[in-house]
């Protein structure tokens, strides 16, 4: 028998061995996982020199030009191909010794790479004709055909097959003409073609200017750009595309500089939620119409809040993104230069929005808030991108449940809109009721507290506390200690004669030039029906004419069951 699997090794070597520049051959790999076969495999072909790496239906084509000791990476985008060019020199050098085992009827050598801290054992031989690798960077030379390659000891291809094709041919889909672009532009390339990008706002100007027109509401359009509340918000109506229905992840992300404005500013990205059956007055219509439009809240010494809290008639908005400017990073940077200090040229903020993106709506207003009171203000960029799942397979619809309870961010702060202060005498209350069944409820809590004198809340450790029913949920003391990482993005903060700048100080949850991102409370008990939501905070006394204040977002989330 042993006699008989020889003869039958010998035939199949010969077969190798006789092959000419015009066959095809497939290499078939099985894949294994800590010694165990998974049950996938990888299949390479190798045809006049080239070896290809790719599906035909992959995005990204990969070959090996053993004819011109070159790796080919290819990639289509929009109308044009691009391609990239990897020299064989230039790839990670292996090092030999004199281990070596038999694979397919094959004496193998080994070799082992050593690659972005991972080790890659590789076995191949030189013996055969058919001449490649399964995996472009880790070729020992260009006469080896690599049999099995390990990653880090417990993941391997293992080739099982080399057969002679008869019927197919593989297809290059570039030539000399095909432009070629550096290894660095083809990963950009590549990263962005793998996810959608919707565009909100581009290099839009957040300042104050009182003489600013607010459009009329007939004359709103969706895709259009306007400005509201004396400059300091600016907002669009955008569709909800199947990008952002579908997505398996959904981030916000918010580019900042300043237009010459010197200080830290409050910053909010949020999304107006449309009027539910019995709502009759929403967050646009203060924006048109003035804040007398919002439902008041009153606190123990009867103190008018406009528009924090889910009422009957409406609903808060939905706060995605909680920003802090730096100090005017950008237009501050040659005005205030130090020796080693490399001020960074802007700001990005990225946070995953995909649960507070209402995937029931057809089109939705999103805004961007900055409060300040300078001509020049800030520029911003905001965008949405949308990553697909994995697998085509893996697509679930999703139904976001989204509920906004509360916000004391005053948008509408240079309309006249009050800031968050109830705290120093009431709690925030908020009757709800949930009327649908939900599965992985939860409270996002955003909060960060202000009042920038020294012992003012900015500056002081406060407790916050969630109740619902009368019970404890969740307590904190927000803050963040990590402020001084961020001083490159801060030029115009001012330098004390201890050594620290402002923007390096401890503050109550936000640092200049950082996101604020949400608490998450889960909430698997919270059951159908209505509800009473309190928010405790310690806040501090007022000193003089100033006084503190909370800005804190409160927002349900979950997927709604039976759509």
């Amino acid at each position: 028998m042993m006699k008989f699997f020889n003869a039958i090794l010998l035939f199949f070597s010969l077969i190798l061995a006789a092959q000419t520049k015009s066959e095809v051959y497939k290499i078939k790999y099985d894949k294994f996982e800590n010694g165990k076969k998974t049950g996938g495999n990888t299949e390479i072909y190798v045809y006049n020199q080239m070896v290809f790496l790719s599906k035909p239906t992959d995005n990204i084509q990969q070959y090996i030009d053993l004819k011109n000791n070159y790796n080919v990476s290819t990639i289509k985008d929009g109308n044009t191909v691009f391609k990239k060019i990897i020299p064989f020199d230039s790839l990670p050098k292996p090092k030999f010794d004199n281990d070596n085992q038999i694979i397919l009827g094959y004496k193998c050598k080994h070799a082992r790479f050593s690659y972005f801290s991972n080790t890659i054992d590789v076995w191949f031989t030189e013996q055969s004709s058919v001449k490649g690798t399964p995996n472009s960077s880790y070729l020992p030379n260009k006469n080896a055909l690599v049999l099995q390659l390990v990653f880090n000891g417990n993941y391997a291809l293992t080739a099982s097959a080399v057969n002679k094709e008869n019927k197919y041919i593989p297809q290059l889909n570039y030539d000399d003409k095909t432009q070629e672009v550096s290894a660095s532009e083809f990963e950009e390339i590549a990263i962005n073609s793998r996810y959608k990008v919707v565009k909100i706002f581009d290099n839009e100007i957040l300042n104050f200017d009182p003489n600013r027109i607010i459009p009329k509401e007939s004359e709103l359009e969706t895709g259009k750009v306007y400005h509201f509340s004396k400059g300091s918000v600016v907002l669009k109506k955008i569709k909800i595309t199947p990008e952002l229905k579908n997505s398996a992840a959904v981030f916000a992300k918010l580019r900042c500089m300043s237009n010459g404005d010197a200080y830290d500013r409050t910053g909010s990205v949020f999304i107006i939620p449309s009027k539910k059956q019995g709502e009759t007055t929403s967050l646009l219509d203060a924006y048109l119409y003035g804040i007398e439009k919002l439902p008041v809240y009153r606190d123990k010494k009867n103190s008018q809040y406009q528009g924090i809290v889910k009422e009957n008639e409406y609903s808060p908005p939905i706060e995605i993104l909680s920003f802090f400017t730096p100090f005017g990073v950008n237009y501050f940077n040659d005005k205030r230069k130090i020796n080693n200090y490399n001020w960074a040229k802007d700001v990005v903020y990225k946070e995953e929005v995909s649960s507070l993106i209402p995937t029931d709506e057809d089109e939705i207003w999103i805004g961007v808030f900055i409060g300040n009171y300078d001509s020049g203000g800030h520029k911003i960029s905001l965008e949405l991108d949308c990553y697909p799942e994995m697998s085509k397979n893996d697509i679930i619809p999703k139904n976001n449940y989204i509920a906004p309870l509360f916000s004391t961010v005053n948008t509408l702060e240079m309309s006249g809109q009050n800031y968050g202060s109830l705290f120093a005498n009431d709690t925030l209350k908020v009757n709800f009721e949930i009327t649908a069944d939900v599965s992985n409820l939860q409270l996002l809590y955003t909060t960060t507290g202000h009042g920038g004198w020294d012992g003012g809340d900015e500056f002081v450790p406060r407790m916050n506390k969630i109740l619902i029913d009368g019970k404890e949920m969740f307590k904190i003391i927000p803050w963040r200690t990590d402020c001084a990482t961020y001083r490159l993005s801060n030029p115009a903060s001012g330098n004390f004669p201890d050594g620290l700048s402002s923007s390096d100080l401890s503050r109550s949850n936000w640092c200049p030039g950082t996101l604020t991102p949400p608490y998450i409370i889960p909430l698997p008990t919270l059951s159908k029906g209505k509800h009473l939501l309190e928010v405790v905070i310690e806040q501090g006394p007022d000193y003089g004419s100033s006084s503190n204040h909370w800005n804190i977002s409160g927002v349900l989330v979950g997927q709604s069951k039976g759509k």
